[in-house]
């Protein structure tokens, strides 16, 4: 059977690195900060994680690791564009090259090496999984029904109101980019110690780049994240599956499935905001604007 309970589960898991890396994003874009270096925040994350776990012997630690690396990548590009007020664009691309080249580095020692398994928790589900689930309402509830959140999603709607009012946008922003950073970095070590078990150089293999459609996908809204996580994730399950009962389509057409579903999704909510907005968006107002503190 296609759908069952191992595939659910398998489904969920899939889509978990997703929808960690998806909630960063939200939080960062909430906050009026386009960052394009999620692949690359979850391919460091990645491997910090798995380097802790394989010496520690704890999966926890291993992901607490890949946090505080994800979150400290992002502070370099926290740093560059919100006090140097570099382009957040390039400066986002430039941090997944790095990150991307910065494990390719440092990895090599650890090609070939099985990560520590990962304890199951309640109904077989591990802890991560279920973290990634309570993260949705938390996130949105957060943003929608705190002081914190609504000055968050003041900042990323109007900074300079926001400035005007007396709040600090650029700490506001500073600290989103790093619980952003964080998340990611969490969901790459998933990658790396729940899902391949070891790590291998470049194994995100896309994903940040899928958890940025999939903010788009969401309305920068977690539960639309969730959403879109799970889209990804079953069709990824899905062609795996397919691939297994041996069905006669073409391996790399059934590979592409999760990219090609991904990029339909967008084209038709981008239709259908144009056709509904006369071509606006739901995007934060400041989204990607540098901000020039009044002097």
């Amino acid at each position: 059977m296609i759908l069952d309970v191992t595939t659910l589960l398998l489904l969920i898991s899939a889509a978990t690195p997703i929808l960690f890396a998806a909630l960063g994003e939200v939080i960062v874009e909430r906050a009026g900060v386009l960052n394009l270096g999620v692949e690359g925040l979850m391919i460091v994350g990645a491997l910090a994680g798995f380097a802790a776990a394989h010496a520690t012997g704890s999966t926890a630690l291993g992901f607490a690791v890949a946090a505080v690396a994800g979150a400290g990548l992002a502070m370099i590009f926290a740093v560059l564009t919100q006090m140097l007020l570099t382009n957040q664009v390039a400066t986002g691309l430039a941090l997944t090259l790095f990150g991307l080249g910065l494990t390719a580095m440092f990895g090599k020692p650890y090609e070939g090496i099985k990560a520590p398994p990962v304890p199951a928790g309640p109904l077989g589900v591990n802890a991560m999984i279920w973290l990634g689930l309570a993260l949705v309402p938390l996130i949105w509830l957060g943003l929608n029904r705190t002081r914190a959140g609504l000055i968050l999603r003041g900042v990323g709607e109007n900074h300079d109101a926001a400035h005007a009012l007396g709040y600090k946008v650029r700490a506001v922003r500073i600290a989103a980019i790093a619980a952003g950073g964080a998340l990611a970095g969490m969901g790459g070590a998933y990658i790396s110690i729940a899902i391949v078990l070891q790590w291998t150089e470049g194994m995100t293999a896309g994903a940040g780049w899928i958890a940025l459609a999939i903010v788009v996908f969401a309305g920068w809204n977690p539960w639309g994240a969730l959403a879109g996580a799970w889209l990804f994730g079953g069709v990824t399950v899905l062609q795996l599956r397919l691939q297994a009962a041996g069905v006669a389509v073409p391996v790399q057409l059934l590979s592409m499935a999760p990219y090609l579903a991904t990029i339909l999704v967008l084209v038709l909510i981008s239709a259908r905001q144009t056709y509904a907005r006369g071509g606006g968006g739901t995007a934060p107002g400041s989204l990607g604007r540098p901000f020039h503190a009044l002097r």
